[in-house]
């Protein structure tokens, strides 16, 4: 079927003189040549003279475009209107009967203007004779010159689908099927009537009866077909992304966490252009504050969202909860300035470079002298709309702030110093009570931020006497005039103590005191009523019972913890 979309249906080429036809089959291309009435009052002879000589030139020649040195015709090219014609058929009704016909193809003529690209062509010949002349007859010839034979590489097949689908290559097949020269026969021509006919179903034996039910029913399947699902090929990408059709789907909470996860930063105006329309700004406002911070009124994805327990980073192998610690530290200091050095950030927070670049790109961007600056401006529009969720996340930085601005060499002093602190008075309280009991116990040196190597090898004879309680410098249980009342000997309940003790490392192997005593609560809470041995037990009873234990106070840099105990088995 042709179709004549730049004329309306009153103004038809049936009349118009057809010079020429050629079809290419296979691409479905057409191409008509009419005839220009020339001695129309709507034909500008002068224009049409021009375009002809623009065209052909002043000579005569038989590959001539104009043969009279005047456009007297047009071409017509046609475009395919649609690649799936399955849905389209030309209809005929007479006599009470419709006939239909199925069609292959539905092409749009047009008017082809390459008569314009040969005037061009043509232009630029006539330059370059102009400047070339005869002066090239008067030029020594070029030398010589090497040629280098260069050999094509094998073609991959990712380049070789490139090619395929480029437009050079299509322009190349399009022109490679040859064009089928046709003979025009008009509407009225006995041919054309001839090939009309075959619009009309010749032989009414196979017609289906209309009256039936059953074909009725096929009938109006056919017209209208139930409903299928189809099915939808999802293009082929990362797990990790979703359209905008799939993310709606999912509950808000869902979506803003997937949202800021693969955007990492976006201001609250963006976040709710992304959700659908009529979403309440309060639901998204307590949805956000449960995956995200608030940095200069932007909001940044939370760190555990990003880097979910008991995983660890895919670029240095480093535990989820140290990347945490370092990227909430990063995003602290944004909170404070607009741009931060990677040097002194990395000298801080002690991870690999590759870590820290990622913590970085990921919120913003370098400047030549000014190192990284966030991505976004401040919006302060938010801030001044909500100041409650402001103050609310001020609040929560503060929070982060103690833990996060410390350096690790610092916590390390700090540490080391109250250990020391607490050392000391336990060696006061001791050297006391032994004092009082009238008993010499060997001393060792105390080191200070030095932990001295744990001797393994087997005893001495000259130490083989001395009770096994007191090799780290306090009694043993087995020592003769061990005052129990005090907490530093036997009794029951020290031996019930000690028990306790030793079956708790047992399990646990490295506790803090704090531990150590909420759990020793837990295990008198758990006795019988009335059955209780333990009356009154003091810090430094359990601390003793802890040493004769055979365990060992070792100095560990932890914030807030500075006494552990250690189980030498």
């Amino acid at each position: 079927m042709l179709q004549y979309p730049v004329r309306p249906s009153t103004m038809t080429y049936d009349d118009v003189n057809h010079l020429a036809a050629k079809i290419k089959p296979k691409q479905q291309r057409v191409e008509l040549e009419m005839a220009i009435n020339t001695v129309s009052p709507n034909y500008c002879r002068s224009k049409g003279e021009q375009i002809a000589l623009n065209v052909d030139g002043a000579t005569y020649e038989e590959s001539n475009t104009y043969s009279v040195k005047m456009m007297d015709k047009q071409t017509f090219s046609s475009i395919q209107a649609t690649t799936n014609t399955s849905r389209y058929a030309a209809a005929v009704f007479r006599k009470g009967e419709l006939h239909v016909t199925p069609l292959t193809g539905i092409l749009q003529m047009r008017p082809s203007f390459s008569y314009l690209d040969k005037a061009d062509n043509k232009t630029r010949e006539r330059e370059a004779a102009n400047e070339g002349g005869d002066s090239s007859q008067d030029e020594a010839e070029d030398e010589a010159k090497a040629i280098t034979v260069r050999f094509a590489r094998p073609e991959s097949e990712q380049a070789r689908q490139r090619r395929i689908q480029s437009y050079e290559f299509l322009q190349k097949k399009q022109a490679e099927e040859p064009w089928v020269h046709l003979q025009y026969h008009g509407v009225k021509d006995g041919r054309s009537e001839h090939e009309r006919q075959y619009l009309f179903c010749q032989s009414v034996d196979n017609v289906p009866d209309l009256d039936s039910s059953h074909f009725l029913r096929e009938y109006l399947a056919m017209l209208m077909p139930p409903l299928a699902e189809e099915k939808v090929v999802k293009p082929v990408g990362p797990s990790t992304v979703f359209s905008m059709a799939q993310l709606r789907t999912l509950p808000l909470g869902d979506q803003i966490k997937a949202l800021m996860k693969n955007v990492k930063i976006m201001p609250f105006a963006n976040l709710m252009g992304l959700l659908a329309s009529g979403t309440d700004s309060t639901s998204v406002l307590r949805c956000i504050q449960q995956v995200a911070l608030l940095v200069q009124g932007n909001w940044v994805v939370k760190s555990d969202v990003l880097y979910p327990k008991n995983t660890c980073s895919p670029h240095s192998g480093v535990p989820a909860e140290v990347l945490c610690r370092g990227r909430d530290f990063v995003m602290w200091r944004f909170t404070l300035e607009r741009s931060v050095m990677r040097k002194e950030i990395a000298s801080i927070i002690k991870l690999p470079p590759e870590d820290v670049k990622e913590f970085l790109e990921q919120v913003a961007a370098p400047r030549i002298n000014r190192g990284w600056e966030f991505l976004l401006p401040t919006d302060a529009d938010f801030i001044k709309k909500h100041p409650d969720v402001a103050h609310r996340q001020h609040m929560l930085w503060l929070g982060i702030q103690k833990p996060v601005h410390v350096s690790g060499e610092q916590r390390l002093k700090m540490a080391q110093q109250r250990a020391q602190d607490n050392h000391s008075s336990l060696q006061r309280d001791l050297d006391a009570r032994r004092a009082e009991s009238g008993f010499h116990i060997k001393q060792e040196p105390v080191y200070d931020g030095e932990v001295e190597a744990m001797d393994t090898s087997s005893p001495s004879p000259s130490s083989s006497s001395i009770p096994n309680g007191s090799l780290n410098g306090y009694p043993g249980a087995a020592s003769p005039g061990f005052d129990h009342a005090n907490g530093t000997g036997g009794g029951t309940a020290s031996a019930e103590l000690q028990d306790f003790v030793s079956k708790t490392f047992r399990k646990h192997f490295v506790l803090t005191l704090n531990e150590l005593k909420r759990l020793f609560n837990l295990h008198l809470a758990s006795m019988p009523a009335g059955r209780s041995v333990f009356h009154s037990i003091s810090d430094h009873m359990l601390q003793d019972a802890v040493l004769l234990s055979r365990c060992k106070q070792i100095l560990v840099p932890v914030s807030e913890q500075f006494l552990e105990f250690n189980p030498i088995l």
